[in-house]
């Protein structure tokens, strides 16, 4: 047993991941793997219980990180004031992932001024359900999530609400009797192609649900997976859609779609900014996510600030 085995297991203990761990201390994770391995032999004793995702500690490994966790602390932070006339390392990035389309349109912007201010951001897109998986592993730092997650392991503050909007060009908007649909529903946008971002209409869907209060039957006439492209189809008269107001306000503006209902309540989606609980502390990670909290003020419920 030594002092480089004792501080990646307090890595991976206070992660709750061999990945996370690994990150934490700058080694490889079959290399963290082998010292919490070699550790576990000298003990007798298992350290960790190894779950689908990441490990949770044993009695042992409790009781081991009361002992050791204290003195270590003490020896690093003798270590980093003898070496206070060297320069820091510079911070590791921030692994941000989210949907492409809020990325694009709202977040990498917001965090445009840290980036000129020195935080390292690396950002990947995906869909959420992967995206808090990885999260999960240590593979993530921040996760904006179109769905609250669940479990204990995962923390997840509310960030902003999307409100969907029926929209269409003025020249197909044109031919739709929008009283008539106000007054009888979705019968009014007969023959009018509808445009998705999926074949199982998720959004489209869920609206009819919401504001008709009826199951919508009909197939798309054009599928594209990526909401971004969804608005450019309609915009060129491809046909209707459901859209989050974020994306599409500054066409509204300038004329260029057509909002075809305004309902008194209108469908609203609430995203979440999640961590991982007991992630170690690290200032642009928390940086970036103060950031985001502050600018999701002005980003009320599907607006277009």
């Amino acid at each position: 047993m030594d002092l480089v085995q004792l501080r990646t297991f307090l890595a991976v203990f206070r992660t709750g991941s061999l990945t996370a761990g690994a990150v934490q201390v700058g080694l490889s994770q079959p290399t963290v793997t082998t010292q919490i391995q070699a550790l576990e032999r000298h003990l007798g004793r298992p350290l960790f219980e190894r779950l689908p995702r990441g490990v949770t500690p044993t009695a042992a490994g409790h009781e081991l990180a009361a002992r050791v966790g204290g003195p270590l602390e003490e020896l690093e932070a003798i270590v980093s004031g003898a070496a206070t006339d060297r320069a820091a390392p510079p911070e590791p990035p921030v692994l941000l992932g989210g949907p492409a389309e809020m990325l694009a349109a709202k977040i990498v912007p917001a965090l445009s001024p840290l980036v000129a201010d020195g935080v390292r951001l690396t950002v990947s897109t995906g869909l959420t359900d992967e995206l808090l998986a990885r999260l999960h592993s240590g593979a993530l730092d921040l996760v904006f999530a179109t769905t609250r997650p669940r479990g204990r392991t995962v923390l997840a503050e509310p960030l902003v609400d999307e409100e969907f909007l029926l929209v269409a060009a003025p020249s197909i908007a044109d031919r739709i009797d929008t009283e008539r649909l106000r007054a009888e529903g979705p019968i009014a946008l007969d023959g009018i192609p509808l445009v998705s971002y999926a074949a199982d209409l998720p959004i489209l869907r869920r609206y009819w649900r919401h504001v008709f209060e009826t199951r919508l039957e009909t197939e798309p006439a054009l599928i594209v997976g990526d909401l971004r492209a969804v608005l450019a189809a309609v915009i060129a008269g491809a046909g209707i859609s459901v859209l989050p107001h974020y994306l599409c306000g500054r066409e509204r503006a300038d004329g260029t779609l057509v909002t075809l209902l305004d309902p008194a309540d209108p469908p609203i989606n609430t995203g979440f900014l999640a961590r991982r609980v007991g992630a170690p502390s690290r200032p642009h990670v928390d940086l970036v996510r103060a950031r985001l909290v502050a600018a999701a003020r002005s980003w009320r419920a599907g607006c277009d600030a």
